[in-house]
């Protein structure tokens, strides 16, 4: 087994020449008082806010912006906060992952349970694409423990891309509206709407990259004899 503290990070994701450099633009003009800390609850407080704008669209649609909004503080805290610690040389490896993952892991709930119970997306099919998310989130930590290596990019898709997705289907939400799609499957009507296809198909995206990539994972620790 690996110690957090001499994990390696991968995160060869496809916004990465432009998130990489940014961050860094932003941590070397951070004031004193925002710390790594603080930053987290920033991202944990976008997530909540991501959640209520989704649940408010019942009302009006507007606040489908409020949503797009919070995905963009999200990103920020989350984002910055351990680029922050390291550009300060303050990095608290074992805290840092602790907290910035049990955050993440709440995070990423109330965002989903937010987008169902909004009128755009069933809530069954949010519940899926959550559970999709959390195994391979798991499986991202299970493999960090066992060779060190905390990989959170697959296909070079990562959480800044899935956001970047978010927003475009809150764009796509405001602008067409609920767009309900009934199937008549025998005597019987299926309604559901497109968005659901667009979750549907990241839930699919997700359960491929867990099976294939815990598939090679066991075939190379079951090659090294470990």
């Amino acid at each position: 087994m690996r110690t957090i503290e001499t994990h390696r990070r991968v995160n060869d994701i496809l916004l990465g020449p432009l998130e990489r450099p940014a961050l860094q633009w932003l941590s070397a003009r951070m004031p004193a008082w925002i710390t790594p800390d603080f930053l987290t609850a920033i991202g944990v407080l976008g997530a909540l806010v991501t959640s209520i704008g989704y649940i408010l669209s019942n009302v009006d649609r507007n606040f489908l912006w409020l949503a797009s909004v919070g995905f963009l503080v999200n990103w920020f805290g989350d984002s910055l906060d351990g680029t922050l610690a390291r550009y300060r040389h303050i990095e608290r490896p074992r805290y840092g992952f602790y907290i910035d993952h049990t955050t993440d892991t709440f995070s990423q709930a109330v965002v989903f349970l937010g987008l169902g119970l909004s009128p755009y997306v069933s809530f069954d099919i949010a519940c899926v694409a959550l559970i999709a998310f959390f195994m391979l989130t798991i499986l991202v930590y299970v493999w960090t423990n066992v060779v060190g290596e905390f990989k959170i990019s697959y296909g070079k898709l990562g959480p800044t891309e899935l956001r970047v997705f978010a927003i475009l289907l809150n764009i796509a939400m405001y602008f067409i509206g609920t767009g309900s799609v009934v199937w008549l499957i025998g005597n019987k009507h299926l309604s559901f709407s497109i968005y659901d296809l667009g979750v549907s198909f990241i839930a699919l995206l997700l359960l491929g990259f867990f099976f294939n990539t815990a598939w090679k994972q066991a075939r190379l620790l079951s090659e090294l004899g470990e």
